[in-house]
């Protein structure tokens, strides 16, 4: 390994770490980022929002945009095609205390693409600089990231629309760009293009470039900067169900051996991650949202296939309370 690593800078922030936590979709939410800021964490993104819901005031927009104290440096993901409706969406973020503002310009969902947002956009690259233009000139007082993929068709190779975008949102002011190594219909198949990330970080070796893809684990979020010489790393699917990701990461960083969480550490800090997502959704709601994270959990325990059956069968708070005692508790020799 490449022994203790540089920080990251985005725009007047600097973290201490550049291996950060990506806007996950039914994941990154604020219970689940403060888990992870507790393991090492040192920067985040909220799940994507809509900037037509941004804008309105309602029950969703209090639960998506409630910040915790802890929850710091945060970035407010937004989605939209309309200039003004995103400008508008970010000086809403902005007044709600986030620090940083996050353009999505490459989810590949069907139905978001249906929509023309998200990846669609890739394909309108003079709409997609006039977003990140308006949105700069609304919030001139925050920084301004994107996320952008390699291109809308597996098969372009030239990826005209990412250079023109990338180009022109650094000209417009954009304080950070985090680029997927595939192409929009690639969608989560077939191999990221390290070689185009470390062609990216090439022609902009002064501006702050974040990589993303195919970062399963530590080790490849630690590969990732090696091979490609971008500043920062976006961990995703990796570290779903797994917030002791980025303690590895900086072990490993550091040269020391990752240490794997024990099966104490594991229910303290699922126990822990539930009483979290109860303070934000109330006990009903929660044990429904804590049973997608109880089986991405799973993967870390001895017995994952037998816990990931439990916990699909958990339906209320004395369901949760059950499982954990059988499965990470005093009883969890016994079941072996």
């Amino acid at each position: 390994m490449r022994g203790t690593l540089g920080h990251l800078r985005i725009g007047g922030i600097e973290l201490d770490f550049p291996v950060v936590l990506a806007a996950l979709a039914g994941y990154s939410d604020a219970p689940y980022r403060l888990i992870c800021r507790s393991c090492g964490a040192p920067y985040a993104a909220t799940e994507v929002m809509l900037d037509k819901q941004v804008v309105l005031e309602g029950k969703l927009q209090r639960r998506l945009m409630t910040i915790d104290p802890a929850d710091h440096p945060l970035a407010g993901q937004l989605m939209g095609n309309d200039p003004e409706v995103m400008a508008r969406a970010a000086v809403v973020l902005r007044d709600k205390g986030f620090d940083v503002i996050d353009l999505n310009f490459a989810c590949p969902v069907k139905k978001v693409l249906a929509r023309k947002r998200g990846g669609f956009l890739l394909t309108q690259a003079e709409l997609t600089l006039d977003i990140v233009r308006t949105v700069i000139a609304a919030v001139p007082d925050r920084p301004v990231t994107l996320k952008v993929r390699r291109s809308f068709h597996e098969k372009d190779r030239v990826c005209e629309a990412f250079w023109k975008i990338s180009r022109g949102a650094f000209a417009a002011g954009a304080a950070a760009i985090a680029v997927h190594g595939r192409s929009v219909d690639q969608k989560y198949q077939g191999k990221d293009d390290r070689d185009f990330l470390k062609r990216v970080k090439a022609e902009f070796s002064d501006r702050t470039i974040i990589g993303s893809g195919d970062v399963l684990s530590p080790a490849d979020a630690l590969k990732m900067l090696e091979e490609t010489g971008v500043d920062g790393v976006l961990a995703a699917r990796g570290a779903i169900g797994n917030p002791w990701f980025f303690r590895q990461a900086r072990d490993l960083a550091a040269g020391r051996e990752p240490q794997k969480p024990t099966l104490e550490e594991q229910r303290e800090i699922i126990e822990r991650h539930y009483h979290l997502a109860c303070e934000t959704y109330g006990p009903r709601r929660a044990s429904f949202t804590m049973r997608n994270f109880g089986i991405r959990y799973s993967h870390l325990h001895p017995h994952p296939g037998k816990v990931r059956q439990a916990c699909v069968r958990i339906k209320s708070e004395a369901d949760w309370q059950a499982f954990l005692e059988t499965w990470y508790g005093d009883r969890a020799e016994a079941e072996r």
